[in-house]
Order: C-alpha cells, then structure tokens, then sequence
C-alpha cells in the first residue's frame, strides 16, 4: 500500500513537471512569433527610407547600369540650354552608335517603339552625346520608364531655368538616380503621362560652347 502510494504521488509529480514543461515551451514560442513580426512602418521619413532603398536596388531596364552609363555633359551653362531649340542643335546620335549601345547592353533584338536610346543627362540639361551618357531606355516598364523620366527631365529643367537650381545639380540629380529624383523634384509616384513635347524655353542670346567634360 505504501509502495502504490510512492508510486502515485511520483505520477502526480512527472505529470505536473510535464504540464509546465508544456506551458514553458509554448511561452518561448510565443514570445518568438511575436518577436519576427515586423513592426509597421507608421511615418512619413520612414516610408520615404523605404521608397529610397526599393529605388537603389533597381537595375535596366528601369535604370542604366552605372558602369556602361555614368553620364556626361557638355561644358555649358544654364544660358545657353535656355536658349529655344537649343537640343535639337546639338543633338548628334548616328545609327551606328545606336547600335553600339544596343550590343552594350545585350538587347540583340527588339519591337518597335519598345526602347528609345536615351541621353542619362538630356540635352536639354547640357548632356553629351557621348556613348558614356547613352542608354536603352524602355517605354513598356512599369511604373517607371521613358515617360516619366520625360517629366523630371521637364521640372529640372524648368527650375534651372527659373534659377532655382543650379545646372550642375539638376545634372547630379539625374546621373546619380533618375527615379529617386523624380520621387524628390517631381511626386513621390508615377504621374499619368500625356504626349510628349518638345520643350519650348524662352529665348536667350546665342551659346558659345562645344567642350565636353571628360
């Protein structure tokens, strides 16, 4: 009778020992689904944190590679890319370079209407017609592609012209990121896009230029 008693109050102890095991156990993994949910992003610098890291992270068609397309200019100021019709004098591209840029990026073959060869810093902000300033640029990719970047081009533009920005930024602004700089200088998402135009500024006196920048 003793024995049977031991032995009950023994099966009375493993069983607690096990029902806190249990609890124990299920505390721990509690504690560590809770601690992998992310915490919510809730404010407006946090978010722009995030848009700026998603940015950095893309790569072509979306943006050029840095590497094949680093951007260069031409040795101008904001007076002569304000003078009216200004790009359409210096823009130079044959089809052979074309061509070149197309090989560059490995697009051995594409519809029309597709891709456009781009200058990273458009004539209109003192860009170069230069291989190391072109790049294929997609009119299918979405949100980003070469609609939008016609309407930062557009605001840069307007504003080194207003002589609110100085031109060597606004050609900073597009090299470094374009997309970024759209977020900062023109919304924070893609505007619809309607046709494009050619930009008429207003007229100033006649550029004296030519030298590019290496």
């Amino acid at each position: 009778m003793f024995e049977h008693s031991n032995s009950v109050r023994r099966g009375w102890r493993c069983a607690i020992g096990g029902i806190a095991l249990i609890a124990t156990l299920a505390t721990i993994a509690c504690e560590r689904s809770v601690a992998s949910v992310p915490r919510a992003r809730s404010t407006t610098a946090d978010a722009a944190y995030a848009s700026a890291g998603v940015d950095s992270a893309l790569r072509f068609p979306f943006v050029p590679d840095p590497a094949r397309t680093p951007g260069a200019a031409l040795d101008v100021t904001a007076a002569d890319i304000c003078v009216s019709g200004y790009s359409k004098r210096v823009r130079n591209v044959p089809a052979e370079v074309k061509r070149r840029v197309y090989t560059l990026y490995g697009v051995r073959s594409h519809e029309p209407g597709e891709y456009e060869i781009d200058h990273l810093i458009n004539l209109s902000l003192g860009g170069s017609n230069s291989i190391r300033n072109l790049w294929p640029e997609s009119f299918r990719t979405s949100p980003w592609n070469a609609y939008v970047k016609d309407q930062l081009e557009n605001e840069l533009h307007r504003r080194v012209c207003a002589g609110t920005m100085d031109l060597a930024k606004a050609q900073q602004v597009i090299a470094q990121n374009w997309i970024i700089g759209y977020r900062e200088y023109v919304h924070s998402t893609p505007l619809p896009a309607g046709p494009r135009k050619q930009r008429q500024p207003r007229a100033r006196s006649a550029p004296q230029f030519q030298t590019a920048v290496p």
